[in-house]
């Protein structure tokens, strides 16, 4: 099981078979992210190759780390075949899966 703790808090969980792993990232599906925790904010920037990326911030309790979690809501064409032939699947779409930065959740 893969999870993301801020704050001391749980804030993903997903079984290691529905991670996807993309240029060393963990990806968690939608459905692995408590909500409730998660903001969207207005940045975005973009990938060459998956698309333009949108983020989160985090806040558990009194601590709020800006931009924590980036997800692609509409990834780029051609993107999907490449991500499920690196994740040995044959058809994925990681809309909406989210990923972390390293320094600022505890990824496991």
């Amino acid at each position: 099981m893969a999870k993301v703790i801020f704050n001391n808090q749980v804030i993903a969980e997903a079984p290691d078979s529905d991670i996807l792993m993309i240029e060393g990232n963990k990806y968690f599906p939608p459905n692995s992210i408590k909500s409730e925790f998660f903001k969207e904010t207005d940045l975005h920037t973009i990938c060459p190759w998956k698309g333009e990326a949108s983020y989160y911030s985090v806040t558990v309790g009194d601590k709020t780390e800006e931009n924590a979690a980036w997800f692609y809501k509409e990834p780029k064409e051609g993107s999907n075949e490449l991500v499920a032939k690196n994740n040995n699947k044959e058809t994925i779409d990681f809309s909406n899966y989210v990923a972390f930065y390293k320094d600022k959740v505890t990824i496991s």
